[in-house]
């Protein structure tokens, strides 16, 4: 996982509540083997709308999804995650976040900013009206703001998830940070107890 320390960019304004990981990717892109490929199936019902907001070239290259309450409700599936991250999002801003694709974004590296209501709709009005809109998400600082609205306001990461997106830690990186103390208890275990080796 990469360290985050600032999401800076252009947004999609995805202005829909309750969005569940079956509509962020339909189960039919889970059958894939590889772990790659999923930006194809990002809001793939949606998107054969010509008019879905995605497909507008003034939002092709944007860093940020600005969507409405509940987003990211549902199933537990880890793709939903991986599917926003390679299309090229690096975070996502709402009122209100599902707990496991809270979680599961955490764990890849994806910024869950979940700000009051009425500051997501005074973004996304922002955006709707100029596709150009920078907004910038300090991690470390935890603040979003976006210059042009005149907004900067806090949003809430707990130290733990903070310092995985400052250290690009995942579960792999953050158990590797005890290697030193992992290996000591292994020398010191009897030898007729099983072995990680």
């Amino acid at each position: 996982m990469e360290a985050v320390r600032i999401v800076q960019g252009r947004a999609v304004p995805l202005d829909r509540s309750d969005v569940d990981t079956d509509q962020i990717i339909p189960s039919d892109w889970l059958k894939q083997v590889e772990r790659t490929g999923f930006e194809k199936g990002l809001f793939s019902e949606w998107r054969d709308e010509p008019d879905f907001v995605m497909n507008k070239e003034e939002h092709a290259g944007a860093k940020v999804l600005v969507a409405g309450p509940n987003f990211g409700t549902g199933s537990s599936r880890e793709h939903a995650v991986w599917a926003i991250m390679q299309y090229g999002f690096e975070a996502v801003i709402s009122p209100r976040f599902g707990p496991i694709f809270a979680n599961n974004s955490t764990k890849n590296g994806l910024v869950c900013v979940q700000v009051d209501g009425e500051i997501v709709q005074q973004i996304m009005a922002a955006v709707v009206a100029d596709p150009t809109t920078e907004i910038v998400i300090d991690v470390e600082r935890l603040t979003l703001e976006v210059q042009s609205l005149d907004i900067t306001v806090p949003f809430h990461l707990s130290e733990s998830v903070q310092h995985r997106f400052l250290n690009g830690l995942d579960d792999i990186g953050l158990t590797m940070q005890k290697a030193d103390d992992i290996s000591a208890f292994e020398t010191g275990r009897p030898a007729y107890m099983p072995s990680a080796g």
